[in-house]
């Protein structure tokens, strides 16, 4: 009887489990100074003309990224600065921001 139910259950465990994950959006780069663009430049060129970006996420909150704030993800992220510009309008088209892989730990302990 418990062998029977068995599969049936993991797969109910699985669903519940996974099913958040498969609507869950990244991250996206939009440029709000200018809610038009629609990949026709880099956000390089957009910063080079002053334009403003900021992050939404998976639930349409907005952080509007400080030029401080900026700086720092270029340092992390070199890789942003060539991405497509798009602006609100178009978010359903703008690229997800790539997550940076896990930092490095530095080994310890003798080997």
């Amino acid at each position: 009887m418990i062998l029977s139910s068995w599969p049936c259950g993991l797969a109910v465990i699985l669903a519940v489990a996974l099913g958040p994950l498969s609507g869950a959006l990244a991250d996206k780069l939009i440029c709000v100074s200018d809610e038009k663009l629609r990949g026709e430049i880099t956000v390089n060129n957009c910063l080079q003309k002053g334009e403003r970006f900021g992050i939404v996420d998976d639930y349409g909150a907005v952080r509007i990224l400080s030029k401080e704030e900026f700086d720092m993800m270029k340092k992390l992220n070199p890789k942003l600065l060539e991405m497509k510009a798009y602006g609100i309008i178009y978010l359903k088209e703008a690229p997800e921001m790539k997550k940076l892989p896990p930092p490095a730990s530095p080994q310890t302990g003798a080997r």
